[in-house]
């Protein structure tokens, strides 16, 4: 996913998180509780992810159906009339001449 990251202008949503309580740090600075967080960006990260790759799945199985259906509406040629077919075609045209 790098080229799309690039795309995007390196947008990663990973780091997002919610402070449910905040940290805890004493005077020395030192952090005494590391604080709640619910870190909600790697869910949408993977979210972002997966409906990039589906797109792209999507799209390409669409191609290859498009090109399916292509081959598939080519019409076969129609068989060659058989003799009775021909007699027959004939004693047709002999009638619609004799109505005339």
């Amino acid at each position: 996913m790098p080229v799309v990251g690039m795309a995007l202008g390196g947008v990663n949503f990973a780091s997002l998180a919610l402070e449910l309580e905040p940290r805890v740090v004493d005077a020395a600075g030192t952090v005494t509780d590391p604080g709640v967080y619910l870190a909600y960006g790697a869910f949408l990260q993977t979210l972002v992810d997966f409906i990039i790759v589906a797109f792209a799945i999507f799209l390409l199985i669409k191609a290859i159906n498009k090109l399916r259906r292509s081959e598939a509406e080519v019409p076969a040629a129609p068989p060659a009339p058989t003799t009775e077919e021909k007699l027959l075609t004939e004693i047709r045209d002999l009638l619609v001449l004799q109505r005339q």
